[in-house]
């Protein structure tokens, strides 16, 4: 089979962002805009008497963290498939409220229709000693850092035909940061986050365009 111009620059293509899906439980990430990652580990040198330079190296621990930058539409993410249906097992003590009326600037936060009546004097729910159960409630995360471990599969395809994927297992988002000023275009939600562990990047297949499209495994 001969090879074609065509054949020798799908070859060392490469994807660029708008090549790029993010998968998170089965759901596209539509409106996320950056994600990076790093993997550190820890080497130490080990030395002995009568030697400058070290003798070997010993290994430890290993970490992967990165960051996620997401786009703020109509509302926040995590109100959004896939993230409205991770829930956890929250304290009722640790609920936050909800407005009475969202179309009210002036409503105020509704306490006891979360939490249940407050103590008056402490101004959070009393434990319940006798059904210890009942004071635990499974629900939806409000905050990222509760979103319990997800899987990410980042895939890529570009007009050459290649395509790739990789794999990030056991995201534990750590903190979110946002903001925004008369000077901004749009709002984001910059996170940060640990993960258990990184599959990179692997040839997914490509489509041979000269035969008619056909896709080919790698």
């Amino acid at each position: 089979m001969s090879t074609t111009s065509l054949d020798l620059s799908r070859a060392y293509s490469s994807f660029s962002g708008s090549d790029i899906r993010v998968v998170i439980e089965g759901e596209t990430m539509g409106a996320l805009q950056a994600l990076s990652f790093a993997i550190q580990r820890e080497k130490g040198p080990v030395y002995v008497m009568g030697r400058v330079d070290p003798l070997a190296f010993s290994r430890g621990k290993r970490g992967i963290a990165g960051t996620l930058v997401h786009l703020m539409l109509d509302e926040h993410f995590i109100l959004k498939n896939p993230f409205n249906n991770l829930l956890f097992v929250a304290d009722n003590d640790e609920i936050v409220a909800t407005a009475n009326d969202l179309n009210d600037a002036t409503s105020l936060a509704d306490l006891d229709s979360v939490n249940g009546q407050l103590d008056p004097i402490t101004g959070t729910v009393p434990f319940n000693a006798s059904n210890i159960s009942a004071n635990y409630t499974v629900r939806g995360a409000w905050y990222v850092d509760q979103i319990p471990p997800i899987d990410a599969v980042i895939i890529a395809a570009n007009e050459y035909g290649n395509a790739a994927t990789m794999r990030i297992y056991g995201i534990e988002i750590l903190n979110e940061g946002s903001g925004f000023s008369v000077d901004d275009m749009m709002i984001e939600n910059q996170m940060t986050y640990v993960c258990r562990t990184i599959l990179p990047w692997r040839p997914l297949g490509r489509w041979n365009l000269p035969s008619g499209g056909q896709f080919v495994q790698a």
